[in-house]
């Protein structure tokens, strides 16, 4: 019985599932690199690994509910844990669900929603970083320029990966990809 045959009350319990794979996803690679002392997930200069994952809204858009709770959680650790801040739930977090709708509404092609996070945290992200914690007394463009180039270096991993994985028709049907099956990336 394929998902279309289901009962809507399976879908449904289909589709909080694997939101909440993917938050945990989302939050154990944040956290799994926090142990990583090499790798920064916050700051002015940080590459957040656990980002490639913002590519399955592309492919899946009701995955953005499960990216973003991850998120949430993950900024809400960091800053628990004196890594982050209170206001990364807030900044970090809306610039992950801003950058999925975007990667899933006004993409067409992967290659253009692997570019929406790298601004839109650049941007966000660089901005708070620079109005809350700018130790370096640096230029807000020079934030936000560090906190693109981070995202940048994970987004082209990210966008090397699902252009891998897209050719894969078995794991584009594991996600239940409902959008972009056809896009040549």
């Amino acid at each position: 019985m394929s998902e279309t045959q289901l009962p809507k009350e399976n879908n449904i319990v289909r589709r909080i599932a694997q939101n909440g794979v993917v938050a945990a996803l989302y939050y154990g690679l944040t956290m799994l690199f926090i142990l990583v002392p090499v790798i920064s997930q916050f700051g002015p200069i940080q590459c957040r690994f656990s980002e490639i994952l913002v590519l399955f809204a592309f492919f899946k858009p009701e995955l953005t509910i499960g990216l973003t709770i991850g998120c949430f959680l993950s900024n809400m650790t960091g800053f628990l844990v004196g890594q982050g801040f209170a206001l990364d739930m807030v900044f970090g977090t809306a610039a992950t669900l801003i950058a999925c709708l975007l990667e899933a509404y006004a993409s067409r092609f992967l290659f253009i929603a692997a570019l929406w996070p790298v601004v839109l945290n650049g941007v966000i992200v660089g901005a708070e970083i620079y109005f809350l914690f700018n130790l370096d007394n640096l230029p807000i463009w020079a934030c936000m320029g560090w906190v693109a180039l981070g995202e940048l270096i994970v987004m082209v991993v990210g966008y090397l990966l699902f252009f891998f994985l897209k050719r894969n028709g078995a794991f584009m049907r594991y996600i239940g990809a409902t959008r972009h099956l056809d896009v040549k990336c």
